[in-house]
């Protein structure tokens, strides 16, 4: 017998003990030959990939397109106000009492509007241009633009599109959701925005006797990567102005109340003017809905389309 005759033998005895294994406790021994893979068909095969396929529809239907120029603040709670065990600086007329609040997703500028932004609607709409608008001390093109009332900043708001952001948007866009004292953290930072310089103005300690560049002070962004929500230029917000607000302010999207005996309107965050004790993300203020300073200015807000 030969070496290619003995193989054959081999394989065929091979063949029988593995069929008389599996043939054990039954009357049929299904042939070798017939034992074939089974191909999916092509109907079933897109059947393995669907729930790949849903999850990639579902993570591209929660994806954000966000306006240039802006942030995203999403929907959720946080804590607005002040706790005076926490916050030893915090107004007791003003501030309290510290509450949470659920807001609606939302953006807001990254940058406050600037003398360049200002501009460009004066030009387009023939309306009447900012105090300082002559004044180099304020005027350069990267400032922020001040010398607007509150009626100017809603206009130009309306005139791209936007709105003024809510007391409230702002505060979250400001300090995020922990409730930190300022826009990085709980410990006060001179270099990370454009205070008063202890009453000098001389910029002496962050490089500025006026206001900065909008785009700048990156190293005081809040959580959410917006600019000098502390310092440089306080900012026009929405919402007529009440002390006692806090006290009867609803839980969800509280937009302030519907009028002011005072005539005044809020506005928000610190100036190159003021002290560190006021660079505080709790901190509020207003004035005569007609007035206007070299200190306030304005950022915009939209609202963010609701996730589906």
């Amino acid at each position: 017998m030969n070496l290619k005759t003995l193989c054959k033998s081999l394989i065929t005895l091979f063949i029988l003990f593995m069929s008389t294994i599996y043939g054990c406790g039954s009357d049929e021994v299904m042939p070798v030959e017939e034992a074939k893979i089974v191909e999916p068909t092509d109907e079933q095969q897109p059947m393995v990939n669907l729930p790949i396929e849903e999850k990639e529809k579902e993570e591209e239907k929660e994806t954000i397109d966000i306006p240039d120029g802006m942030v995203y603040v999403p929907a959720g709670d946080f804590i607005m106000g002040s706790d005076p065990d926490v916050d030893t600086l915090a107004d007791p007329l003003d501030e309290f009492p510290q509450h949470k609040v659920y807001l609606d997703a939302y953006f807001i500028d990254k940058y406050e509007v600037s003398n360049a932004d200002y501009t460009k609607f004066v030009e387009a709409t023939g309306h009447r241009n900012s105090l300082f608008w002559d004044n180099p001390k304020f005027n350069h093109p990267d400032q922020p633009v001040v010398g607007v009332t509150w009626g100017d900043a809603a206009a130009y708001a309306e005139w791209v599109g936007k709105r003024l952001p809510t007391e409230a948007e702002w505060e979250k866009a400001s300090r995020g959701t922990d409730g930190r004292l300022w826009p990085w953290g709980n410990e006060f930072d001179p270099t990370k925005c454009n205070f008063d310089d202890d009453k000098k103005f001389d910029g002496h300690l962050d490089g500025y006797a006026t206001a900065a560049p909008v785009d700048s002070f990156h190293q005081g962004a809040s959580p959410y990567g917006a600019l000098h929500m502390a310092g440089n230029v306080s900012e026009w917000v929405s919402d007529w102005f009440d002390m006692d607000y806090y006290l009867v302010s609803p839980r969800e999207n509280p937009k302030g109340p519907k009028t002011s005996g005072m005539g005044k309107k809020s506005w928000r965050g610190s100036s190159w003017f003021a002290g560190f004790d006021y660079v505080r993300c709790a901190y509020r203020d207003y004035d005569d809905i007609v007035g206007s300073s070299q200190i306030i200015g304005f950022r915009c807000a939209m609202d963010a389309p609701k996730q589906q």
